[in-house]
């Protein structure tokens, strides 16, 4: 029996591919290319992206030949369950698309099995699948770098829960800087060139050796500590300031999604900084925020713009932590994703609300409310785009 297993985020998890190899069937694994596809955006879920198929079957060789498969593929089902997390935490940090990272760490499994079939037991699978993995997202991030600079308004990552207790455990628990998982974090590292990011992430990051980094790379260990203090030096100059105590961040973060879901201004001001700012990432559709918008008074009248648009469509904010920092997920009355918020906060201040608003970037999240739709009912009048919604 043959079994196609898509390389959307999360299929290979909920059924591994070595379990299905295992139990005798001829596996296809379809998977998106890294590098993504002409017309598409870098890491555009719904984009031409190009799939490329890795056909895993069993040889027709014999029963001694498919029961040692058997045990290859049950040696690989427990390099997967080892060491999935960690591969995904690599690749999301380097990208910062999930459902792009997800792919990618599928295809770097699939080419860890080949390899393993191919040339017996690989010495060490973690070297193996991280180089591979790495050097996959070097690859996306060269081929993404010109769509995200053509890229139509503000670009964010895609967002990624950080606190659902039901999922394996994830890039918060394979790195101790959790912050090293924050949009803001993640937006500064756009500015290293796709080896300097690799460097920097592998050693400062995930603690890897600077001998394993340049095998990795395919640069000498004297090049990578060089690009790794290059590195350092960009995220030193930019790096951003979170509140140290997590309890203060959730319990400001409480207060102030309390105000918008009631419609309290003055107490929702009182929580931002002078200098706040808002990004809006929508992926040049509508709603649109183009430019970000900075300054309490701005930013508050755009609140007061979002809070009556929750009014009339009797929006729901449920509170998430997201990228490691407080968050919320704005759903319609039929509990499908309109949007998320996500809070940089410092000195007891919001200073920064990402909102990320494109389709594309929220398919990992569950079901989404239809835009146009939401728009009809605030517009009846008018053509088709929410919270935030300029016009």
């Amino acid at each position: 029996m043959r079994v196609f297993v898509a390389g959307s985020a999360g299929a290979i998890g909920q059924q591994p591919l070595p379990q299905l190899a295992a139990q005798g069937h001829q596996v296809t694994a379809a998977t998106r290319s890294p590098a993504g596809g002409p017309g598409g955006r870098a890491g555009g879920r719904g984009s031409a992206t190009g799939w490329r198929r890795a056909m895993l079957g069993r040889r027709e060789a014999g029963v001694s030949e498919t029961a040692g498969r058997a045990e290859s593929m049950s040696d690989t089902a427990g390099v997967y369950q080892q060491l999935r997390p960690l591969m995904f935490a690599i690749a999301y940090r380097m990208i910062g698309s999930v459902g792009e990272a997800e792919d990618i760490v599928q295809e770097a499994f699939l080419r860890y099995h080949r390899a393993s079939g191919e040339a017996g037991q690989i010495e060490s699978p973690k070297a193996f699948l991280s180089a591979v993995t790495t050097r996959l997202c070097i690859d996306y991030l060269r081929s993404a770098r010109a769509r995200r600079e053509a890229y139509t308004g503000v670009w964010l990552p895609e967002p990624l829960l950080t606190d659902d207790a039901a999922r394996p455990p994830g890039p918060a628990e394979i790195a101790e800087q959790a912050d090293s998982l924050s949009m803001a974090f993640l937006l500064l590292l756009e500015r290293l060139s796709p080896v300097e990011r690799a460097v920097f992430l592998m050693h400062d990051v995930f603690g890897y050796g600077y001998d394993e980094v340049a095998a990795i790379v395919g640069k000498s260990e004297d090049n990578c500590r060089q690009l790794a203090l290059r590195a350092r030096r960009h995220v030193a100059e930019g790096r951003p300031r979170f509140e140290a105590s997590r309890v203060k961040r959730e319990e400001l973060a409480a207060r102030f999604f309390a105000a918008v879901g009631r419609g309290d201004m003055d107490g929702l001001v009182s929580l931002l900084a002078a200098d706040a700012v808002v990004y809006g990432d929508n992926g040049g559709g509508r709603p649109s925020w183009p430019r970000p918008i900075a300054g309490r008074d701005h930013v508050g009248r755009l609140l007061a713009g979002v809070i009556e648009q929750i009014r009339q469509l009797g929006i729901v904010i449920r509170p998430a932590e997201i990228n490691g920092q407080p968050g919320g997920m704005f759903l319609d009355p039929a509990g499908r994703l309109i949007n998320v918020f996500v809070l940089d906060i410092a000195d007891g201040q919001i200073q920064t609300i990402r909102s990320v608003i494109n389709p594309r970037k929220l398919r990992h999240l569950g079901p989404l409310a239809n835009l146009d739709d939401l728009r009809r009912q605030l517009y009846p009048r008018e053509a088709p785009a929410i919270p935030g919604d300029t016009g």
